[in-house]
């Protein structure tokens, strides 16, 4: 891995989040472990929205959760530059009380804008919530601010009486985001933010976002699976497999050319706008389910579904996650061999 640079606002290394798995009956003993997230190292440069990109399964939410310390990593660290003179520290480290002053500069935006606003409290009570449990005497004061909030994601001041349920779904992302920007944060994990919005309503919110990044001065990490939406908004892409990071590329280099067989397929998939084009492209069908992270196979954990697989190498040795050209990070043991496939709407 690439040391990091003054401009590094996290720094991610060898990184593990493992749930035990117990047997049935009484003794629940400990048989094994679902490797999530396995060994990821990488960073984040400040003002840069760098997505997390991969199937289903594959670790991108548990990271985004263990960047939160929503969840307490079985090993690694989580190194974050604060806004003290750029002193660091390791979040890992931390706890309790330790941990609240980073818990206003890193904030979340859900993925379900429904579930993860409470029905039973207003808007200004939602939006509010963190700066009073910060110590905000509930003044006028607040209330101007939430209003401001409001505003800046672009909702009316009047709707600060509501409750959730007036509201649609696009709407009430926009409630999270003004929930999250509360506390003036410098880092946002993004996790599936409008995966659960319809697309019209997915292209106004990540202008919102990309307009919110230049106004509040924000670095983000995005977790997502459209591959669309990530080209749009994304400085650089890091892409997961079984709990690793297989790839990470800045996003115009990723989309053009990929350096990763898995990179290739995930490409392969990203819809064609143009309906003429589309019988032109051929999409990659990658055999099989992906690999359990609770058994995971020897090697490359991609071997048994690649169709480069050299049948030896890959099935013996894992390979080392290093850097090519361009700010390339790849872990294939062919990557500079392969002659792989960037996105259709690239390559046409």
């Amino acid at each position: 891995m690439a040391e990091p640079s003054a401009a590094t606002l996290l720094e991610v290394r060898d990184l593990s989040m493992h749930f035990p798995v117990t047997s049935a009956g009484v003794l629940r003993r400990v048989v094994g472990q679902v490797k999530a997230v396995d060994g990821v190292s990488f960073c984040v440069r400040e003002g840069e929205t760098l997505s997390v990109v991969g199937e289903s399964g594959c670790g991108k939410t548990t990271l985004g959760r263990c960047i939160m310390r929503i969840y307490d990593p079985t090993a690694g660290s989580i190194r974050y530059r604060t806004r003290n003179e750029g002193e660091v520290v390791d979040l890992t480290a931390l706890d309790g009380r330790a941990l609240r002053p980073y818990r206003r500069d890193i904030r979340m935006i859900f993925q379900d804008p429904y579930a993860s606003l409470n029905p039973r409290m207003t808007v200004e009570e939602i939006v509010g919530e963190p700066l009073v449990l910060a110590g905000h005497p509930r003044n006028k004061a607040l209330h101007r601010r939430v209003g401001d909030l409001l505003e800046q994601v672009g909702l009316r001041r009047e709707y600060m009486a509501r409750y959730p349920h007036a509201f649609s779904g696009g709407e009430r992302q926009r409630i999270g985001i003004a929930r999250a920007l509360s506390l003036n944060p410098r880092l946002l994990v993004a996790d599936e933010a409008v995966s659960a919005l319809d697309v019209s309503v997915q292209a106004q919110t990540i202008n919102l976002l990309k307009k919110l990044q230049v106004e509040y001065k924000l670095t983000y990490v995005f977790i997502a699976h459209d591959l669309s939406v990530v080209e749009y908004i994304s400085d650089r892409v890091a892409v997961m497999y079984v709990g690793k990071l297989v790839e990470l590329a800045p996003t115009r280099a990723l989309f053009a050319r990929p350096a990763h067989p898995y990179t290739e397929a995930l490409l392969s998939a990203v819809p064609i706008p143009d309906p003429r084009l589309r019988k032109k492209v051929e999409r990659i069908r990658l055999a099989g389910e992906i690999a359990d992270p609770s058994n995971v196979p020897s090697g490359c954990p991609f071997h048994t579904r690649c169709a480069y697989s050299d049948g030896n190498r890959c099935v013996r040795e894992v390979p080392a996650l290093r850097t090519l050209e361009d700010d390339r990070q790849v872990a294939c043991h062919y990557a500079e061999t392969l002659e792989l496939k960037g996105a259709p709407q690239v390559a046409t």
